[in-house]
């Protein structure tokens, strides 16, 4: 195999997804939102770019791959100490799991291991993973049928469903529409034998996660029901398209350049004013009566004046 030095690799400023399409609409069996962010974590160690800005293809992408509990409590607002115990749990998940893969041309379904090896360090607070040959060819940066977004983007999200969502509005993001089948859903989703009613279907997953896109980003996000007679058998989710400008680099060459919808920014909630005081205390100064300086000269003058006069009568 022959791999790129490492000195010769160059990654992005920020931690980005990439993979092909096929793993996005990939069904993740029983993975936890934690299984799932901590795996979207370690692909997006996977990418870089050569000495002369190619993307790295599948034989010169590294298969090792270190995630430290500090850096997942960053990205993802968690307890650090919590996260030692998420790592761990996760690591075990990763390399028991495998995941259904449709393959359309063949009308086949494969099912593929994302780990070959898993680590977990106790002593370093980290994990190291070794992704099987098998998942490397989907981590590939091709040119056409990819996925590409911003790891920070999904950081907020308290909900596999919304993540997963949000993962296939990207593969549509310039068009503003996308239109899935209830059974598409339902495989994306991974909930098997659960929620089998559409009510429930619908309110524990895409409703709910089309109500926490909206409230992170300003997406305007939507869907409308697709009936056959009276059964629902599809969803059409509507949405602000990303714009795509295009753009010269230094060398002439034109490359699209993608404004998403804007993050919503949520303001830190007030904390509570502490008093030195007790309520009490508070209370009583409420009913105190205020005093000037001139009141003490007052009574006095008023006191000798009764004193003249009681002296006068006598």
């Amino acid at each position: 195999m022959n791999l790129i030095k490492s000195s010769e690799v160059y990654n992005s400023k920020t931690d980005k997804i990439y993979k092909s399409k096929s793993l996005n609409n990939a069904n993740f069996g029983d993975f936890t939102l934690t299984d799932y962010q901590v795996f979207l974590h370690l692909v997006s160690k996977v990418g870089g770019i050569d000495r002369f800005g190619k993307y790295l293809q599948a034989e010169q992408l590294q298969t090792v791959h270190t995630l430290s509990a500090k850096e997942f409590s960053d990205l993802f607002n968690a307890d650090l100490s919590n996260s030692y115990k998420l790592l761990r749990k996760a690591c075990k998940k990763l390399i028991k799991t495998s995941i259904l893969i449709e393959k359309p041309d063949v009308k086949a379904v494969k099912e593929i291991n994302i780990c070959a090896e898993a680590t977990y360090k106790p002593y370093e607070g980290e994990i190291e993973i070794k992704f099987t040959d098998s998942i490397m060819p989907y981590l590939a940066q091709a040119t056409k049928r990819f996925t590409l977004y911003n790891l920070k983007e999904i950081s907020n999200f308290g909900s596999l469903y919304t993540t997963r969502l949000y993962e296939l509005l990207q593969d549509f993001k310039t068009t503003g529409w996308m239109l899935v089948s209830i059974e598409q859903l339902r495989q994306y989703f991974a909930v098997g034998d659960k929620l089998k009613s559409y009510k429930d279907f619908k309110t524990r997953t895409f409703a709910h996660a089309c109500q926490e896109i909206n409230d992170n980003y300003d997406m305007n996000l939507t869907f409308e029901e697709i009936k056959n007679g009276k059964k629902i058998v599809a969803v059409k989710f509507l949405f602000k398209p990303t714009k795509v400008i295009q753009r010269l680099d230094q060398n002439g060459k034109v490359h699209n350049e993608y404004i998403k919808p804007k993050a919503k920014i949520k303001l830190p909630k007030p904390k509570p004013v502490k008093h030195t005081k007790n309520f009490a205390q508070l209370i009583d100064a409420t009913h105190e009566i205020p005093r000037t300086e001139t009141e003490p000269m007052q009574a006095k003058n008023i006191f000798m004046s009764l004193l003249d006069k009681m002296k006068s009568k006598q």
